[in-house]
């Protein structure tokens, strides 16, 4: 049976920890004559050290840590006072985020210079890894900031926009949307060109060349494309958009929708004796990733333009 803690018992076992911090195991015969009050069972041990029995299990079934005794009727695990040192060990060195593999190295060969270098290793992981959720952090706000500037638009005007430079990835691809389903395979040519594109990068839209634009064709796209943060990493091609002067419209829904908006567009820039000078750029600011109710999608589309 486990022993119950009282505050002076674990007074008591933390002074005896400190006069028997040392690394010796003594053997399974020892430990078979010790008295009771000098093993403690794992469930005392998961308490005194704040871990859980189970972590504690996993050590032993790794060979990190194993118990001073097992009771051979019960399978009661028991430790002693003189694996504290160990077992403190193992969770300073995994409140550093170190993988146990390298924990169980230093170990068995315990050492300042073993010690250093590993340190210094993980010390190198822990700032990647903080890189990564500051990056991570950027994006987050890049979202919101979206979200935010969606669910402040107006809706149903055409309005002449300067619109930012930008990163792209863009594939050629005929293409037809009844359903944001109809999204997905395209998203897959996406995804093929590098893993982490469709999972966490920038805003996927599609496009329609300004040779259909010109004929007023809308009757399919003939591009997809991904807008890249600044922060964004990508091994592929990427397309460099320059600054450009745009006729852009907002509008609630998605890309069904989207035939009546691209007249809207157009008729304006007839009426503003404008040319249109690419293609063009038709987002879902909100969709069916964040919402499942159609009637909070709102959708961006931009038309690069020049003066006639």
């Amino acid at each position: 049976m486990e022993k119950n803690l009282t505050s002076r018992s674990v007074l008591h076992y933390i002074a005896v920890f400190r006069m028997l911090m040392r690394s010796e195991k003594i053997s399974m015969k020892e430990a078979d004559y010790m008295s009771p009050s000098e093993l403690f069972g794992i469930g005392d041990v998961a308490k005194m050290f704040h871990i859980s029995a189970s972590s504690l299990r996993h050590y032993e079934n790794i060979g990190i840590l194993k118990p001073e005794r097992v009771d051979p009727d019960s399978g009661y695990r028991y430790y002693s006072s003189r694996q504290f040192e160990v077992l403190n060990s193992i969770r300073y060195l995994r409140a550093l985020d170190m993988p146990l593999s390298e924990i169980d190295d230093f170990l068995q060969n315990r050492d300042v210079n073993v010690i250093e270098k590993k340190l210094k290793e993980q010390k190198k992981v822990v700032l990647a890894k903080a890189e990564e959720l500051r990056r991570i952090e950027r994006k987050i706000n890049n979202r919101l900031s979206m979200i935010e500037d969606a669910r402040g638009s107006i809706f149903d005007e055409v309005h002449l926009i300067q619109k930012g430079s930008c990163r792209m990835i863009w594939i050629k691809a005929s293409l037809k949307i009844g359903s944001y389903l109809d999204m997905e395979t395209p998203i897959r040519k996406l995804d093929a060109q590098q893993a982490e594109a469709t999972v966490f990068l920038g805003k996927i839209g599609l496009s329609i060349s300004a040779e259909k634009l010109d004929r007023s064709d809308f009757s399919q796209y003939d591009g997809i494309f991904l807008i890249l943060d600044d922060e964004d990493h990508y091994e592929g091609e990427i397309v460099n958009v320059p600054e450009t002067l745009c006729v852009s419209i907002r509008f609630r829904g998605s890309h069904p929708q989207a035939p009546e908006q691209y007249k809207k567009l157009l008729k304006y820039i007839s009426r503003h004796n404008l040319k249109i000078s690419g293609f063009s750029r038709e987002v879902t600011m909100i969709d069916y990733g964040i919402t499942n109710d159609p009637d909070q999608f709102v959708t961006e589309i931009s038309i690069p333009v020049y003066s006639n």
